[in-house]
């Protein structure tokens, strides 16, 4: 018989914590600011079931050749434009992967495997929806990407942002019992925050940027410079509150938007800035949560 989640449970994953009463600190090597930048390789399929709450392509009828051309351009030509873009920074990159991308394109699995990218799942597909799926179910999609990731990479998950961002009342006891360290399903904040899961495992929120994310942007109409200056400002800040506070900057990109020939030019200048400055650690989201959740621990007596 399945566990149900307790009601108390289910609406308090996480305590309230004002953000001037929390200890001070820094990130290793009294870094200012964590930065972890997560492109969101994905892939839409051809023609999605019609089920549950949304349609992933606004035009009907299917196929939505517009729609699906635009999205299939990035894996096609705007990773491998981003790709040569951060290895010239030496950036190393936390992914946010549709895990059948593995297995479909490998390619693309070469490509970050070479490169030491943290794969984080982000679902499947990013046309298969988690809304609606009783526990059984998504209990078997979430295995389904670990058991992917075993196969291909070798190791556990240590991420996961379901995909499109859809997700269940029971999604955080899923993760945290498929042995998962953080999640991205929430936006609230600028550090770290520990879950409350069912059983009594440990799961963190990581922060995962819906402001600093090229696809709202697109869909806000920004364009590139736009979108480039709102990096530099957001580091702006978090830069200067990093004297005293361990915040976290994330940058959420899209290969298909971004890594347009018009666009990954602005995308360079924001990168360079931020990088031009000392003291920004550049780390995977796994290396994001270890790092907080050390500084996080009772001082020993």
């Amino acid at each position: 018989m399945i566990d149900r989640i307790p009601a108390a449970l289910a609406t308090n994953r996480f305590d309230y914590s004002a953000m001037p009463d929390r200890p001070t600190g820094r990130w290793p090597n009294g870094a200012r600011t964590a930065l972890w930048v997560a492109p969101n390789i994905e892939h839409y399929e051809y023609l999605p079931e019609f089920i549950r709450v949304r349609d992933p392509y606004p035009r009907m009828p299917h196929p939505d050749l517009l729609g699906y051309g635009l999205r299939d351009y990035g894996n096609r030509v705007g990773l491998w434009r981003m790709m040569e873009l951060f290895d010239r920074f030496e950036l190393r990159c936390t992914v946010s992967l549709s895990m059948s991308v593995l297995d479909m394109y490998p390619e693309i699995a070469q490509g970050m495997l070479e490169r030491r990218w943290e794969l984080m799942s982000h679902g499947l597909y990013n046309t298969r929806y988690h809304w609606g799926l009783s526990e059984s179910e998504e209990r078997a999609a979430i295995e389904e990407c670990q058991e992917i990731h075993r196969r291909v990479v070798g190791t556990e998950l240590k991420g996961w942002f379901s995909p499109a961002g859809s997700n269940t009342l029971a999604t955080p006891d899923l993760v945290a019992e498929a042995g998962i360290q953080y999640l991205c399903d929430l936006y609230h904040d600028d550090q770290p925050t520990p879950l409350n899961v069912r059983g009594g495992r440990d799961l963190w929120s990581l922060p995962y940027s819906m402001e600093v994310n090229d696809f709202v942007a697109w869909r806000r109409g920004q364009e590139a410079g736009d979108f480039a200056q709102k990096i530099c400002d957001e580091f702006d800040t978090l830069y200067a509150e990093g004297a005293t506070r361990c915040n976290v900057m994330n940058i959420a990109l899209h290969p298909f938007i971004m890594a347009q020939p018009h666009r990954i030019g602005p995308l360079a200048n924001a990168l360079e800035y931020v990088l031009s400055h000392d003291d920004v650690w550049c780390a995977t989201g796994s290396e994001i949560v270890e790092a907080f959740s050390r500084m996080s621990q009772p001082a020993a007596a």
